[in-house]
């Protein structure tokens, strides 16, 4: 091989190393833009803004708030029910910053389901994602993710891109616990009771505490104050 040739081998070879290098560098500027932009794995809307909202929060199955809140106020909502995700983005926001972050009261979510079938499944799904400490992320993120009522949209892979963006992070244990008899029993359980307390829509609320006789349903109040009122009179 005479001086030349050798010489264009040589360029060829850093050429190929060049192109290469860039190839892998396209790569990860993909994944990193990728993970920056939906939250990992997941294209679902409002990842980081469910997380920011109840960051530093403590969380048990499907109780938001510190074990100690004298005040528990019970939301009894459709994962379907298109009023909920009204609430779930406009008002219930400013009842956790005024009232469960500080301490005053815990927000439970239980399950009511009168939109239609698919919502037993949805409803199962987020009380797998409370055993796992991620039960308010898979609500609300649920809620801002919501189709239509009855589409067909709630589906395994749907439910398994919500439990991801929730950051559940046993995704296996959570498929195995929301298939369980014991949570598809929770789900018909809290619907039960709320039909007990003669509730007829949702969300419903309804508060307990100190100041209360038992359990007492509010409806549905229209605004956060009307909640937070609620709230102060049962404390």
């Amino acid at each position: 091989m005479n001086a030349s040739e050798q010489r264009r081998k040589v360029l060829l070879q850093i050429g190929s190393a060049a192109v290469f290098l860039a190839i892998v560098a396209v790569a990860v500027l993909i994944v990193v833009s990728s993970n920056e932009t939906s939250g990992g794995d997941t294209n679902l809307e409002d990842v980081g803004l469910v997380k920011r909202e109840l960051q530093g929060i403590p969380q048990s199955a499907l109780v938001l708030g510190q074990s100690s809140a004298k005040v528990t106020l019970y939301e009894f909502g459709d994962p379907q029910c298109p009023v909920c995700k009204g609430f779930s983005e406009e008002i219930i926001p400013t009842v956790v910053e005024s009232k469960v972050r500080g301490g005053e009261a815990k927000i439970e979510f239980k399950n009511f389901i009168i939109i239609s079938q698919e919502s037993v499944p949805a409803g199962a799904a987020a009380i797998a994602a409370g055993e796992q400490g991620r039960g308010w992320n898979f609500i609300d993120l649920f809620y801002r993710n919501q189709g239509p009522e009855a589409s067909g949209y709630v589906t395994d892979e749907f439910l398994t891109e919500i439990a991801r963006g929730a950051g559940v992070p046993d995704i296996a244990t959570w498929n195995k616990a929301r298939e369980s008899a014991a949570i598809l029993g929770e789900v018909k359980r809290t619907t039960e009771e709320a039909q007990q307390l003669e509730l007829t829509g949702t969300p419903s609320f309804a508060v307990e505490g100190p100041g209360t006789q038992g359990i007492e349903s509010l409806g549905t109040p229209g605004s956060a104050e009307a909640l937070e009122e609620a709230i102060e009179g049962a404390a």
